[in-house]
């Protein structure tokens, strides 16, 4: 057997260092904060949707906190705008030159609070910079700070002032998942201690070394049999009697890549069919339309994740 690359051996140890440092920081939450790093590694973005009060933010500024660079909070309203987020053009009263002003957007990981609490014109004004790294504004292209991520968190649609996310942006978040509510013991650990989890603090990585994990995950091997049974999941949502529109070619390979984050993160250099497997709800429950043309993407996620499941069920796992 091939002795693995000292770079690759180096890239799992530091995963697990940063692993480490979310579970200390977000109590009782292990597999929300395996899949928060996994988006983080594969190049994507995270969506948290649940209720108020469970802990998603506190995920969010932890994860900030882990990479490390500069951070910015967006906190969404019905009445935020584009030129909030991205920034705007302005008339310099001393050179009386217009120039360029940027928004929250130019940092390493910007949070944005309650997602779909703003207008779906203020949502959209995210579409370039979660997949170009870039925004335009007046003409110009400005590009984006590396890496950059977006956390963004939601609240359940059927709560007051709250607008879906269009289809385009929520395909832009690699990974979509929720908290829930703690289990007892930690439950009570939380009350009596009246926080989520210790302070943030300083990430345990230097920034070059954060950096250096996407690139490890990119180099995971992801073998041609493992490949093709991806590829066939994602050809099984197309022809599931209840989903009307499945996975673009988009959406599979962002599950590539999150597959193959997923193999890091497990100590591994190459994907496997239980990797494929693991990430297939959070990657791709989010991507599906349901039933009629009326129903929206990402609408009843339990549902949704239910016919992952099935999906995966009715696809031959390689041996």
């Amino acid at each position: 057997m091939t002795a693995m690359p000292s770079p690759l051996l180096a890239a799992i140890a530091d995963t697990q260092v940063l692993l480490r440092h979310l579970e200390a920081r977000v109590l009782g939450k292990p597999e929300a904060c395996r899949l928060a790093l996994l988006a983080f590694l594969a190049e994507g973005h995270l969506l948290l949707e649940d209720v108020p009060g469970v802990g998603k933010t506190t995920l969010a500024r932890a994860l900030a906190s882990a990479l490390g660079g500069t951070q910015k909070r967006v906190q969404s309203t019905s009445d935020l705008l584009p030129s909030d987020v991205v920034g705007l053009t302005v008339l310099d009263p001393e050179t009386r030159a217009f120039c360029f002003r940027p928004g929250p957007v130019f940092t390493n990981v910007l949070l944005i609070d309650e997602i779909n609490r703003a207008s779906p014109r203020t949502q959209s004004a995210l579409l370039e910079a979660m997949h170009e790294r870039a925004v335009t504004v007046d003409g110009v292209s400005y590009m984006l700070p590396k890496p950059f991520f977006v956390v963004a968190t939601q609240n359940p649609g059927d709560f007051v002032g709250t607008s879906p996310l269009p289809e385009s942006q929520l395909d832009r978040f690699l990974v979509r998942t929720s908290l829930g509510y703690p289990a007892h013991a930690t439950e009570l650990e939380l009350v009596k201690r009246g926080t989520f989890g210790d302070e943030p603090g300083a990430s345990p990585l230097t920034p070059d070394r954060v950096l250096a994990l996407q690139q490890a995950a990119a180099a995971v091997a992801l073998d041609d049999t493992v490949a093709d049974f991806l590829l066939r999941v994602v050809e099984a949502t197309r022809s599931h009697e209840r989903i009307s529109v499945g996975v673009s070619t988009r959406g599979a390979m962002a599950y590539a890549r999150a597959s193959k984050a997923h193999a890091l993160i497990a100590g591994r250099a190459y994907a496997t069919p239980d990797d494929v497997k693991a990430v297939a709800k959070p990657v791709l429950a989010h991507r599906l339309r349901l039933g009629s043309a009326t129903q929206g993407f990402g609408v009843r996620r339990e549902e949704a994740e239910a016919l992952v499941d099935d999906v995966l069920r009715r696809v031959r796992v390689p041996v």
